[in-house]
């Protein structure tokens, strides 16, 4: 009887400790959501500043795997390869249901973003509210502001890791009626299922700082959670620099207030 209770009580102590193994790192934070499930996030290395910033070529990046044409508005982008095979299993599951998933961005790395974000700092790009910063905004920490509202510095965007995607439209108030809005209710529903959560939702006491929301913007949290731990420990305003205006980054804390302005449990 001793012996029999003594296995029973190493069975129940293992069991605890593996069921301790599986707790959620990160989840969709969104008020239509239900159903929140757990999943494991992959720690096989650290990300250094590099890395983060986007200083490399995704085509010749290990681990990084070219966007088939049939789930993207265009070719010639880039997924981590963990990532694309979430969303391709995401988006069969969505489309028996007929929600329609169609990646409008991924992957950017510095270079293309530096060439966004100068178009808009010198003007050559007018913001999508119509606002021209080079003539309407005069203080360099203002125009940078306002650019930010929507617009990652280069070196500071989640866009870099080849883990984050827009989907569909990027407008929220496409996501408000008829077919958007059918497929934002199903991804706050089901898009943690696959790893996916938005990070950008309606900024609050809980999210105060960083981009205003962005309804069409989904990262997959295994492998962009750890990266987001890595750039609160490793990454600094004084690394962002090398494009016009990166002298405001330190003004107005760029990593803390944008980089880790996201969810606050998915930090």
């Amino acid at each position: 009887m001793k012996s029999m209770n003594f296995k029973k009580s190493i069975s129940l102590f293992l069991g605890v400790i593996f069921m301790g193994m599986l707790f959620p790192i990160c989840y969709a934070n969104n008020s239509t959501e239900a159903l929140k499930p757990t999943f494991t996030t992959q720690r096989e290395q650290h990300y250094g500043v590099h890395y983060l910033m986007g200083h490399f070529n995704p085509k010749k990046m290990p681990g990084f795997v070219k966007i088939p044409r049939k789930y993207a508005s265009r070719s010639g982008m880039y997924l981590r390869e963990e990532a694309l095979d979430a969303f391709i299993k995401m988006r069969a599951a969505a489309r028996k249901e007929g929600v329609y998933l169609k990646i409008r961005s991924a992957t950017r790395n510095f270079s293309h973003q530096k060439e966004i974000w100068e178009k808009k700092w010198l003007g050559k790009r007018q913001l999508s509210d119509g606002t021209n910063v080079a003539r309407d905004i005069a203080n360099p920490k203002q125009k940078a502001l306002k650019i930010l509202q929507y617009s990652s510095m280069p070196g500071t965007s989640r866009h870099h890791w080849g883990t984050d995607i827009d989907l569909n439209s990027f407008n929220n108030k496409w996501f408000e009626k008829g077919k958007g809005l059918a497929l934002f209710q199903w991804m706050n529903a089901n898009a943690a299922k696959y790893g996916f959560y938005r990070p950008y939702t309606v900024k609050n006491a809980t999210r105060p700082y960083g981009y205003n929301e962005e309804k069409w913007h989904w990262s997959y949290a295994p492998l962009s959670a750890p990266m987001t731990q890595d750039a609160q420990r490793t990454l600094r305003d004084h690394h962002i620099n090398g494009f016009l205006g990166s002298e405001t980054a330190a003004q107005i804390g760029v990593v803390q207030h944008y980089i880790l302005g996201v969810n606050e449990s998915c930090r």
